[in-house]
Formats: C-alpha cells, structure tokens, sequence
C-alpha cells in the first residue's frame, strides 16, 4: 500500500498577498502619541506645581531631543488633560509612585543609546533600581549627571559601603584624590562585562586599558594573572602594597604551597633552608616578572 502525500506549495506572491500588511514605524509611533488637545502646556502646570525645567538640560529648548522642546512637562508626566479635569488629581505620571521598572520605561524612550543602551535587564535594573533613585530632574545636588549626591563617589557609596571604605584604606586607587570616578572603570547603566565593568567581557580587559603594560602577550605567563587580576589585588584599595589581597609571602603561597623554598620557619633546621619567612621576606624580591615574562629562560619570573 503506498502512501501519497499530497502537499501544495505557495509561491511569495501569494504569501505575500496573503500577509497582514506591516505598520511602518512612523504609523506606529503615529497610534502611539496622544491626541494634541489632550495636552494643556507648561503654563497651566505650573499654576500648581512650582518645579520647573529651567536652568536643567532637560529644559534647553533649543535642543529638539529635550522635552522643553516637545511638549515640556508633559514629555514625561504624560498629557495633562485628564489630570486637570479630574478632582482627585490622578491620570498623570507620578514617578516615586510608579514601580521602578515603569519609571524607567519613561527616561529610556529618550536615553536608550550609548551608555543607557543595556539598562534593561542589567543589574541595577533587575535589582529594583531606577533612573530616578540615583538622578533627579527638578533638584539635583549637582548639575552634572543630575545626581542626588555630591558626586559619584557620594553616590555610590550610599550603597556600596564596603567599597567605598576600602577606598580609605592605606594602599588605594586615585578614586580619593578624584583623579578617577566609579565610572571610570563600571558602567552603571548596564554592561557586558562582569561587575558592570565598562571594557572587554572580563576583569583583566577593564585593567589593561590603563595598565596596558601588563598585558602581554607573554612567552612565560603567570596564570594568576591571567585567569584575572583579582586574584592577587583588590582594585578599590587594600592595607598591603600595591593593592595587594594579602602581604608577601603569604599571597603567593596560597597557591605555592610546596616549594624549593620551605614555607615556615619550621621546614629545615637553620637559616640555609632559606625560609622565605626569615630571609627577603618578599617572593618579588627576586621573581620580579611577576606579570609575566619574554625571557627564554623566564619561566620562573626571574628579574
């Protein structure tokens, strides 16, 4: 018994006629803004409202991106018609009582490009934050970035307290000297990289683009150092040389356990064991090339 499979094939005409017809992005964007005469101007806002976009980026109308420039308070609060008929005064945007994930929906249909692209879904985003917790539009402390605090650093630190103590410690980046800011090196609106980190897709890639010196590559590699930099420094500040996780030699014998050196004073029976516990103190006394090395015969680091 043969079994007959009769099918029917559909040229791209037909699907085509077939198909729905796709809205443009002009027609879309059409549906999507509010009638004109729902909206009811800056003048009769601020009848009630003393906040104002004058002296902000936000209100250069001279600048077609800002809202001064569209339909001012209303670009973000939303048309205001409603809100001015109803007595109890709702239909409006009300941005500390929107859940964070809508009040950013409103600053992104505007700041969605260069460092704002990935905010969704990163981090601070998934985590509850939004524009409005770190930035303020009508009484920023500062003018730069809008922000709430004095300054990045300020800012930051209002939840990352950890960090920004580890800053105050002895051995620190120029965070401090504010010859760097938190976002010199993290990306709060979202990245790629771990840790919000602005360059490359791992720790080392961020550290490279200042320390570049240290990237190699290298005949002789340290693996340490390549699988990350972390491993041996801590990059908001630390109380050991050079940033360092731990003092010398204790750092290097977290991984070097057993070496033909001895590891405590109590390996050997004088001082010509060479305990690096009681003599040069520092593996980098003599393994300077810590990094790495090109020397033929570098592969124990040797200066």
């Amino acid at each position: 018994m043969a079994l007959v499979v009769v099918g029917c094939a559909w040229s791209a005409d037909v699907w085509a006629a077939s198909a729905p017809p796709t809205p443009s992005r002009a027609a879309i964007q059409a549906a999507q803004t509010p009638p004109a005469n729902e909206y009811v101007g800056d003048d009769t806002c601020t009848t009630c409202h003393a906040q104002t976009l004058k002296g902000t980026k936000h209100g250069v109308a001279a600048d077609p991106h800002t809202p001064a420039a569209q339909h001012g308070c209303e670009s973000c609060h939303g048309p205001g018609k409603a809100h001015v008929d109803d007595d109890n005064k709702g239909h409006i945007n009300r941005f500390p009582k929107m859940s964070p994930r809508d009040a950013s929906a409103v600053c992104t249909t505007c700041h969605n490009k260069g460092d704002h692209a990935l905010w969704a879904g990163s981090t601070h985003d998934s985590r509850g934050l939004s524009c409005i917790t770190c930035h303020s539009v009508h009484s920023p402390v500062v003018a730069k970035a809008q922000l709430k605090a004095t300054d990045q650093f300020a800012m930051c630190g209002t939840c990352h307290r950890v960090q920004v103590q580890k800053t105050q410690r002895t051995s620190h980046m120029p965070l401090r000297e504010g010859k760097m800011e938190c976002s010199s090196c993290h990306n709060p609106h979202g990245s790629t990289n771990v840790k919000l980190l602005k360059v490359g897709n791992y720790v080392n890639e961020t550290c490279f683009a200042c320390h570049a010196e240290k990237r190699g590559p290298f005949l002789w590699d340290h693996a340490a150092g390549r699988e990350s930099c972390s491993t041996c420094h801590d990059p908001h500040g630390s109380t050991n040389d050079r940033m360092l996780v731990a003092k010398l030699p204790m750092l290097c014998q977290r991984c070097h356990i057993g070496t033909r050196h001895p590891s405590t004073i109590y390996d050997g029976t004088s001082l010509a064991s060479r305990s690096n516990r009681l003599v040069e103190r520092g593996c980098v006394n003599c393994h300077q090339q810590i990094h790495g090395s090109n020397h033929p015969a570098g592969m124990t680091f040797l200066r």
